[in-house]
């Protein structure tokens, strides 16, 4: 009989349908806890640990998730072709006289997003890396803090898989993989910007020294107010973390310079012949990476060094990424070690005396600049 007969939608004739799958404190947790071992993993490659860890035959602490939360099979392929990428990186580093004895990492999970069967995680990264044998008065560590997006996908069964990872920050960490961005070409007001010249990474490079007690600027108070606020932004100004091109390297820089004696040149904020900046205001050159090297230049607040490997604690290095000619990233010089070798400090990403051997390491391609203030 018709009436007897129960009409159902054919969508639930086939597969059986399972709600969206929740995501409650434990699998926050455990996002964090997986976001924690791929950045370990990373950090671990550049370790020269003798054949321990997560060596080329080590176990990745990656590998340990099984359950509802785990890395996607192609997340897990990028994460073995990025270990591999660094460990190509830690070999460089040892050519160039640096090597990590250990590292350390932390994650923290900052927030969480979820829609459906997506999830988006914002975690901060906090490493430091353990410099082996350092020579006498060298840094015993480097660190940085970085940020970055993790994206989860959870399957018909509720099982989250990590999918994407990406870096947040505008800056370069050393255990970053990714290309770094790059600053859009800028145009100065008039036809006539001085250009820097590129300096050689050599090592051979001629004796350049500082002195760093006499003079018109206060090096020493450089150093030291990169020191204080390389992680911990100063309230009285701006923060231009994550709003691209370049984000708060040159800002930082440029507080830096006037804690040691830059006094402003006030005017309009385009004029690269100006340089200024406050909680309320700032020039371009002041934030701006090719504004502040020509503001730097034509001022003649600075000279072009022909060697990296000449900087002095508060000259400034940039660099330029892919070679455009537009530069895309400012630093500081808040040591120098009696071999020779500077080690600078910047914003986007946070980083406390990385040594220019890393850099050139990492970015073997990149064009550099180095100024003496």
């Amino acid at each position: 009989m018709v009436a007897g007969v129960v009409l159902v939608p054919n969508w639930s004739a086939g597969a059986a349908v399972t709600n969206d799958p929740t995501v409650d404190a434990s699998t926050k947790a455990t996002f964090q806890k997986l976001a924690d071992a791929v950045f370990t993993d990373r950090t671990e490659a550049l370790v020269d640990n003798h054949g321990h860890g997560n060596g080329k035959h080590g176990k990745q602490r990656t590998s340990g998730f099984r359950g509802h939360v785990r890395l996607s099979g192609t997340q897990s392929r990028h994460e073995d072709s990025a270990l591999d990428q660094l460990r190509g990186r830690k070999s460089r580093l040892a050519e160039l006289g640096e090597k990590y004895s250990a590292g350390s990492t932390t994650v923290t999970l900052d927030a969480t997003e979820v829609h459906g069967r997506r999830a988006k995680v914002a975690v901060t990264e906090t490493t430091s890396l353990t410099y082996e044998k350092p020579k006498p008065g060298a840094p015993k560590t480097t660190g940085f803090q970085a940020h970055h997006e993790l994206t989860f996908k959870a399957d018909r069964h509720g099982t989250w898989q990590l999918t994407g990872v990406q870096d947040t920050d505008d800056g370069v960490a050393v255990n970053q993989v990714a290309t770094p961005q790059v600053a859009t070409a800028d145009t100065a007001t008039d036809d006539n910007p001085p250009e820097a010249p590129r300096s050689s990474t050599s090592r051979s490079a001629p004796a350049k020294p500082k002195n760093l007690t006499s003079g018109t600027y206060d090096y020493k108070a450089m150093a030291a107010y990169a020191k204080k606020y390389w992680s911990n932004y100063n309230p009285d100004y701006p923060n231009y973390n994550g709003h691209g091109d370049g984000g708060d390297c040159t800002n930082f820089v440029s507080q830096s310079l006037k804690a040691g004696g830059w006094k402003h040149v006030p005017g309009y904020t385009y004029d690269f012949h100006k340089w200024f900046g406050n909680a309320d205001i700032q020039s371009d050159s002041f934030v701006g990476v090719n504004e502040f090297s020509w503001f730097a230049l034509s001022s003649k607040r600075v000279t072009p060094l022909p060697y990296v490997y000449q900087l002095d604690v508060g000259d400034v290095l940039q660099m330029d990424f892919n070679k455009d000619g537009s530069k895309d990233h400012s630093m500081i010089v808040t040591y120098r070690s009696p071999q020779g070798v500077p080690y600078v400090s910047y914003h986007s990403t946070n980083t406390y005396n990385r040594s220019v051997a890393s850099l050139i390491a990492s970015y073997p391609t990149a064009a550099y600049y180095a100024y003496r203030t």
